[in-house]
């Protein structure tokens, strides 16, 4: 059987830092919102891997795994184009050594000989699912609370955050959504993020 390769995706999101007792925001503030039902929780363990020269961040890759969750598997997230990041993903096995397909996609940008893994990232992650007035899916909203461990220094960083991601439905005007989802969690007490990434923040950037 021919090898299909891996599963390709594109993933809009937003990012917010929020505090530990800021409350969620108000999606009536958000035309397009319909209804924001309660998804699951989700336990994720994240493995990161990189050079000792993070060639892969500096490229604006990230190459993971991560165990948990509905997409549960290896993955390489490239750079930041046009809003969007298209994520590569495998499926897990039993090994914990990086496998030879997600090895030769990482050597397009970095010697595969020098990865090693760099940050361990656990969240527990709620999920809802944003729905509009056809009952479609618009986005995923997700209340991150983070445990983070440098693994080149052994420092661990605590923090909460949101993420907004576009679903397959949008709306007619996206950027007004988009506009009025910041507007809501501004109001709600949530910021931009400082750090473009978990995998970032947990290496102190």
């Amino acid at each position: 059987m021919t090898d299909p390769g891996p599963r390709q995706t594109y993933e809009f999101e937003i990012k917010f830092d929020v505090d530990g007792d800021t409350p969620f925001p108000d999606w009536s503030r958000v035309d397009a919102i319909a209804d924001v039902q309660l998804l699951e929780v989700r336990d994720l363990d994240a493995v990161y891997f990189d050079t000792p020269d993070l060639d892969l961040g500096q490229a604006g890759h990230a190459l993971r795994r991560r165990v948990g969750g509905p997409d549960a598997g290896w993955h390489i997230k490239g750079p930041l184009i046009g809003g969007a990041r298209r994520e590569l993903q495998w499926p897990l096995d039993h090994d914990e050594t990086i496998p030879d397909a997600v090895v030769a996609a990482a050597s397009e940008v970095a010697d595969p000989a020098m990865l090693a893994p760099i940050a361990r990232i656990r969240n527990t992650r709620v999920a809802f699912q944003v729905r509009d007035t056809e009952d479609r899916v618009l986005a995923e909203f997700v209340d991150d609370h983070v445990i983070a461990t440098d693994l080149r220094s052994g420092v661990e960083r605590t923090w909460r955050e949101w993420e907004y991601e576009l679903g397959p439905v949008f709306p007619q005007d996206v950027v007004r959504m988009v506009d009025q989802v910041k507007e809501a969690v501004s109001a709600a007490g949530g910021r931009e993020a400082a750090s473009a990434s978990k995998l970032a923040r947990a290496l102190g950037a």
